[in-house]
């Protein structure tokens, strides 16, 4: 099979695509025939150097994907050659196959293609995850940076469903108006005073509830926009992982932080929170409640022209690699 290779971590030249051994599935995992892989900042971080993969997991890129079952390992009973299939992966979703635990693989939502819903699981996994973590109740706030992207447009209208009011940062004007298209009650440009914006959206209280995908360059500021007994989960260090952190005013505001990774995640954890998005997530993207971001699609083979564009930082939601036809 053909696969995307990293042999030294550096720039886009550091993908080359060469073919190596097609996997075979072992006891409770499946071998899958790739449609579709999503693109994300991980990946990204992981062709630097800076996101290896955890210990035992292959080092080829990418944490989701879509495809059709090719074959199944010895106990599992749930899939069978044939299958449309989403998948959670802790790596090697940039290739024409990939084998994982038949607990990270759900249908793909009744009505979407399976390149678009490529693109969907890992987004929705993280963020339902995350504010089951936080808590989001109805009549809180959410605060959501990057709310162009696919997380934070996800993070928006799933937030939204749940009855909470939602603002969010971006960096363009563009990327604010899609912002409010996607529900966002308010919009705020990251390179103001953000904090203060987010102060006058909520009547002065602040956030109940921040997902920060920026980690140490936000932490102090993130602290500063809490609403008393407020929560917020690191799920991304675009912005550094070493930061300072007023304690005497996290204490006064009786705040909690917390970080968390889905990539790290053991398998019967992450076979729980697949089979929580199958069960609460697709029907609301069934019934138009969540609308799957927008999508650029880029072949296979241009795979490097994917993350520059993911590196521009100018892409507005999903990008996906188009591996093979349905």
């Amino acid at each position: 099979m053909r696969a995307v290779i990293v042999e030294e971590p550096g720039d886009v030249e550091a993908l080359t695509i060469k073919e190596i051994a097609t996997p075979t599935p072992e006891p409770g995992e499946v071998l899958v025939r790739t449609v579709a892989a999503g693109v994300n900042r991980a990946d990204i971080l992981q062709r630097r150097g800076f996101y290896p993969p955890p210990k035992g997991i292959t080092d080829i890129i990418g944490l989701e994907a879509s495809g059709i079952v090719e074959a199944v390992g010895e106990g599992v009973t749930q899939w069978r050659p044939g299958d449309e299939v989403v998948a959670l992966l802790a790596g090697g979703a940039y290739a024409e196959n990939f084998v994982v635990p038949a607990g990270q693989l759900i249908p793909p939502p009744p009505g979407v293609d399976l390149v678009t819903a490529a693109g969907l699981l890992e987004v929705a996994a993280t963020v339902v995850s995350n504010m089951d973590v936080a808590g989001l109740k109805a009549g809180e706030t959410l605060l959501v940076h990057g709310g162009a992207g696919g997380i934070g447009t996800f993070a928006i209208q799933y937030a939204k469903a749940l009855g909470a009011n939602v603002v969010a940062t971006a960096g363009s004007e563009s990327k604010l108006k899609h912002c409010l298209d996607h529900g966002a009650d308010s919009a705020i440009d990251y390179h103001g005073d953000w904090v203060t914006g987010v102060k006058d959206a909520t009547g002065g209280r602040g956030a109940d509830v921040i997902l920060d995908i920026m980690g140490a360059k936000y932490l102090e500021m993130n602290v500063k926009a809490m609403a008393r007994r407020a929560r917020m989960v690191v799920i991304g260090l675009q912005g550094g992982v070493k930061g300072t952190l007023n304690l005497g005013l996290l204490l006064q505001k009786n705040g909690t932080i917390t970080a968390t990774s889905l990539r790290f995640r053991p398998v019967k954890e992450k076979a729980a929170i697949c089979a929580r998005v199958a069960e609460t997530v697709w029907p609301m993207i069934a019934d138009g409640a969540i609308r799957p971001a927008p999508e650029t699609r880029i072949p296979f083979d241009e795979v490097r022209r994917a993350h520059e564009i993911l590196d521009s930082g100018d892409n507005v939601g999903k990008l996906v690699l188009v591996v093979s036809e349905r």
